[in-house]
């Protein structure tokens, strides 16, 4: 019989990136009608609603109530169904620290190196811990630790805890340089991707380092951090001779005629995509470019200032056409290069819809009637804008341009333009903000969303704090599951619904009852107890 994971494999937080299968959970209704049911004799544990359904989820969000009291927190210790969610807790008292370090539970012990508020002596004690995925947890939940755990940790023989030291930019720039001569080339890798603003004498020992995965990181196209580094000016002729970090070279180098030829002819379409974007590209070369089989080689020539309108139109044409084949026989498999390919056209379409022009920004008017929405938004990012052009571009037809004028126009933005455009909001990639986060809209408009028709407008009434008790307990019983979990941490929640939400058969809608700090204490007491704790 083949043994499950351990809690601390299934939900290895940043320290792993694995994800393993889900653990077998027990429901309460099993746990009372079965193995787990109350001796008898013993008080009711749930005699209010039927019991929650998800209840490890609903003891999860229970740990992380801040009315929770003292007493209950550490009855939390000996749980053993969760990840150990008590021990973020950010009310943590040294004797609490210390009874989770005694209890010794890996998932309660890693929960707690991840916790922020740590103490430094008990982080200083993790930073000893036999298990490396705890001790890489403490390197993670580190922001102003003192630079004796950073040392202490340098040499640690785990690739987890020198990768997320790498990666960290609470260590002191002098032991962070030392990773750049760590014996792995990964932690080499991470370094130069994570610190594109380490000292020069760093950058160039990454920059010609021996192994090719660490030269690609330290010079590439994309990065962990802003701002892009710049390569020194000597090294820019290997580096583009490189062909591991040519792609990365190209934006950096002085373009000659003979450079920009032998780069257009260049097999890897990263290369191509950087020569479409340089300044200096030859006209004769751009309009090659025009022309490339790679999608995103394409699209940067459409966003050159210097592309004729009409290679403009027809690559635009191209973007909004493309759609990968549904026809494909069902035995037909594609190779590696082509299944790259037609990913890299769909990355092509989305990154139509977020590019951002300055030029356009730059000399916005020419542009506010573009027949391409990303230069219209790129013009509604100028700060100069009149006062009726502004109007017209809040109320375009896409909504990346009415959201983008809204943020740079905010004082021409009234209540009504605002839940318009909250209503319409269509991110291009998936995103948990919504533009009522930056435009709150008042009370009377929020209570009037409680009944709307559209459940994700209804998910904004919330946000009233003084929303009245018809309209929330309206919404605690709404079909939309999105909206009841809204609704589930509402200050004003009645403890009737709050404990019906609790009972939800949403995960994320009864862990979401279980953080109100309303919840009344009795019934967290039976929580605890219906979890057998």
């Amino acid at each position: 019989m083949t043994s499950l994971p351990s809690r601390r494999q299934h939900t290895r937080s940043r320290s792993s990136p694995t994800v393993f299968a889900q653990r077998r959970r027990t429901t309460a209704h099993e746990r009372l009608g079965g193995q787990f049911a109350e001796p008898e004799g013993s008080f009711a544990v749930w005699d209010v609603t039927p019991p929650p359904v998800h209840l490890d989820e609903v003891v999860e969000g229970l740990a992380e109530n801040p009315a929770l009291p003292p007493e209950l927190v550490r009855r939390l210790f000996s749980y053993r169904n969760g990840h150990g969610s008590v021990a973020k807790r950010p009310d943590l008292t040294d004797d609490m620290i210390a009874e989770i370090i005694a209890v010794d539970d890996e998932w309660l012990t890693h929960s707690l190196a991840l916790n922020r508020g740590l103490p430094h002596a008990f982080r200083m004690t993790l930073a000893e811990h036999p298990d490396p995925g705890i001790r890489a947890a403490a390197v993670i939940g580190a922001n102003n630790a003192s630079q004796e755990l950073f040392e202490r940790l340098l040499g640690d023989a785990d690739l987890r805890v020198r990768e997320n030291l790498a990666r960290s930019d609470h260590m002191p720039t002098d032991l962070r340089a030392r990773l750049a001569a760590d014996p792995h080339p990964k932690i080499r890798a991470t370094l130069a991707q994570w610190w594109t603003q380490a000292p020069e004498p760093v950058r160039r020992r990454l920059l010609t380092d021996p192994e090719d995965d660490v030269r690609a990181a330290a010079c590439a196209t994309y990065y962990r951090r802003l701002p892009r580094p710049v390569p020194p000016a000597d090294l820019l002729p290997a580096l583009l001779a490189d062909p591991v970090t040519r792609a990365g070279a190209v934006r950096h180098c002085a373009l000659g005629a003979g450079t920009a030829r032998r780069l257009a002819d260049d097999p890897d379409d990263e290369v191509r995509e950087e020569l479409a974007e340089h300044p200096d590209l030859p006209p004769r070369l751009r309009d090659v470019l025009a022309e490339d089989p790679s999608l995103r080689v394409r699209l940067g020539v459409f966003a050159r200032q210097d592309t004729p309108e009409s290679s403009r139109a027809a690559i635009h044409a191209q973007i909004l056409s493309y759609a990968p084949p549904l026809d494909r026989p069902a035995d037909q498999v594609l190779d590696d290069d082509a299944l790259e390919r037609q990913f890299m056209n769909e990355m092509a379409r989305l990154e139509y819809r977020t590019l951002r022009l300055p030029w356009v920004t730059a000399d916005p008017l020419p542009y506010v009637d573009s027949p391409y929405a990303c230069f219209r938004a790129s013009a509604a990012m100028s700060g100069s804008l009149p006062a009726p052009v502004v109007a017209r571009l809040l109320d375009d037809e896409e909504s990346d341009v009415r959201t983008t004028m809204a943020l740079h126009a905010r004082d021409q933005v009234d209540p009504a333009t605002a839940e318009r455009i909250d209503r319409g909001y269509r991110p291009a990639k998936k995103t948990r903000w919504r533009p009522a986060d930056t435009f709150p809209l008042p009370a009377d408009v929020l209570r009037r969303l409680a009944t709307d028709p559209d459940p994700r407008m209804r998910q904004l009434a919330p946000r009233d704090p003084d929303l009245p008790l018809e309209l929330i307990r309206h919404l605690a019983a709404d079909p939309d599951q999105g909206v009841r979990h809204t609704i589930a941490s509402h200050p004003r929640l009645p403890p009737p619904e709050l404990t019906q939400l609790l009972a939800d058969p949403s995960e994320s809608v009864a862990t979401a009852a279980a953080t109100n700090p309303n919840l009344p204490p009795e019934q967290m007491h039976q929580l605890l107890s219906l979890a057998r704790l």
